[in-house]
């Protein structure tokens, strides 16, 4: 009987048993999808990434706050929810450590101390709780907050950030998500790197509006939202496939590619182009069995490939 591929992947020295991670914002706090997905490696997942935790507690948008997008995929404006940090470490966090995956922390914030102060105590939390966020990603791409900053508008913004936040975060593995639309977001993940980041999301959603003809009114009560799904897919590929040659094949920097992963082929796109294992999220809406089928039909893929592991497909595009 032949040897079933190896589709685990390592991030920068952790470790998941399959590639595939449920997106910050869309699987709840923590462990919430449990009760429709088996969160372990049976059920094809590899982590579990917290909704974007800040430093107060949020109510995010009025709705309505989430609206399909037609084929395009999702608009989505929920104002970065969650109970602040305090209350997550309190109620929520003492739950990873029993989680049958890898639970990754995503932080958010509107100021550089605001970031500092959750990763640095999501770091700690970590450190003396069994290593229960061995990734904390630092959501610095949101478009669905009026008062947001940008913080991964520009290699500056971006140094100046991880400078502030990468003293504070010893123990976990530091990610950087990105938005879609810089020109420069090349020059932003090199930046992103050489200032301490051990690897980097690749893409957050894209900013987009809804009306009703009717009404004449946006369909979204913030006006304006993020686009998620299928309609982002082959942007965030020529993303990935970009700093995949421009930044991570010098640097061994790995990338986590996320936007419009609805089954294994569009992952396989992704780890063609350079990463290392995808996120997905819109699709958790519509189909939650999604998660197992992407995991198993990179396992055949794999094969087929004439690959023993998943990893040896990593980057692999032949460009002629």
């Amino acid at each position: 009987m032949a040897t079933a591929p190896d589709i685990s992947v390592d991030l920068a020295g952790v470790r998941l048993t399959s590639p595939v991670i449920l997106a910050a914002g869309t699987a709840g706090l923590l462990d919430e999808m449990a009760d429709v997905v088996d969160l372990s490696a049976r059920g094809g997942i590899g982590a579990v990434v917290t909704k974007s935790i800040t430093l107060q507690p949020r109510e995010g948008n009025a709705p309505w706050r989430i609206l399909p997008a037609g084929p395009a995929g999702m608009l989505n404006a929920i104002g970065l929810a969650n109970p602040g940090l305090d209350a997550f470490l309190e109620h929520h966090a003492p739950r990873a450590a029993a989680m049958p995956c890898k639970v990754f922390a995503s932080v958010a914030g509107f100021s550089i101390e605001d970031y500092r102060a959750v990763a640095g105590n999501l770091d700690a939390w970590s450190r003396e709780h069994g290593d229960c966020f061995p990734i904390i990603e630092l959501n610095v791409s949101c478009p669905n907050v009026k008062t947001g900053v940008e913080f991964g508008g520009s290699p500056q913004l971006i140094r100046e950030l991880l400078d502030a936040v990468r003293p504070h975060v010893r123990h976990s593995k530091l990610f950087v998500k990105l938005g879609p639309l810089n020109p420069e977001l090349a020059l932003i993940a090199k930046a992103a790197v050489l200032a301490g980041a051990d690897g980097l999301t690749l893409c957050n959603t894209v900013p987009a509006m809804a009306i009703d003809v009717d009404t004449r009114r946006p369909k979204l009560a913030n006006v304006t939202g993020g686009l998620s799904g299928p309609a982002v897919h082959p942007i965030v590929v020529k993303h990935l496939h970009d700093v995949r040659r421009k930044v991570s094949a010098e640097h061994g920097t790995p990338l986590l590619g996320l936007g419009g992963v609805c089954n294994w082929t569009d992952a396989a796109e992704f780890i063609l182009a350079g990463a290392s294992a995808v996120q997905v999220g819109t699709i958790l809406f519509a189909d939650v069995g999604a998660p197992r089928r992407i995991a198993s039909g990179l396992a055949r893929w794999t094969a087929r490939q004439g690959k023993p592991a998943l990893r040896d497909l990593i980057g692999a595009v032949e460009l002629g």
